[in-house]
């Protein structure tokens, strides 16, 4: 029997090199470090002088010179500071501009702007999802998985569990974009950052 072909990596960076691969929208809220016990990129400040045309997430990082349609994505992620009910992490995808894209907000309480996958579309963040799941958050790395599949339009996002969808819709509006990482307005630890191909 022939060996199923692993997938292939088009992205990887676990920041030892530093962050010449990255576009940061608001610079000044980042930070390259080793403070989490390996390089990795951290926001540094929940403000932001970065300011949407619409409501939308305040910190971007995104991959330089990678535009996609389906891939899956995989990274760690640190909460750096608990904040409550909205502690969160956020994944963007299939970004065009800044009034184009989704992101998912791995939000700790859901609600309609926490928790859920969003899409922004020359208007302020929308759920396209209605969950109701807590998202676990402790002061540990978590690993979250993003699968995006524009033929079906999947889009199924994974915390620790990698088998289990935390978050799971079907949406087609976007098919191609850049893909980056960040918080609506928390503080996060980044690395391990792995794009592969869908």
């Amino acid at each position: 029997m022939a060996r199923a072909e692993s997938p292939k990596t088009l992205f990887s960076d676990d920041f030892e090199a530093g962050t010449e691969r990255w576009e940061f929208l608001d610079p000044k809220t980042w930070s390259h470090n080793s403070d989490h016990g390996s390089q990795a990129i951290e926001i540094t400040d929940r403000k932001s002088e970065y300011k949407p045309p619409v409501r939308s997430p305040l910190h971007v990082a995104l991959i330089k010179n990678l535009e996609l349609g389906s891939f899956e994505i995989t990274f760690r992620v640190k909460s750096t500071k608990d904040t409550g009910n909205h502690r969160d992490c956020c994944v963007f995808f299939n970004y065009k501009d800044d009034q184009h894209f989704y992101y998912v907000h791995l939000g700790a309480r859901p609600d309609p702007a926490s928790g859920q996958i969003m899409i922004v579309n020359e208007a302020p963040r929308t759920p396209l999802t209605k969950n109701e799941k807590r998202t676990p958050w402790g002061d540990q790395w978590h690993r979250v998985k993003l699968v995006r599949d524009v033929d079906t339009g999947e889009i199924s996002v994974y915390f620790d569990d990698m088998e289990t969808p935390h978050l799971q819709v079907s949406d087609k509006t976007f098919t191609h974009g850049r893909i980056g990482i960040g918080s609506f307005d928390d503080l996060n630890a980044f690395d391990d950052v792995v794009v592969t191909a869908k």
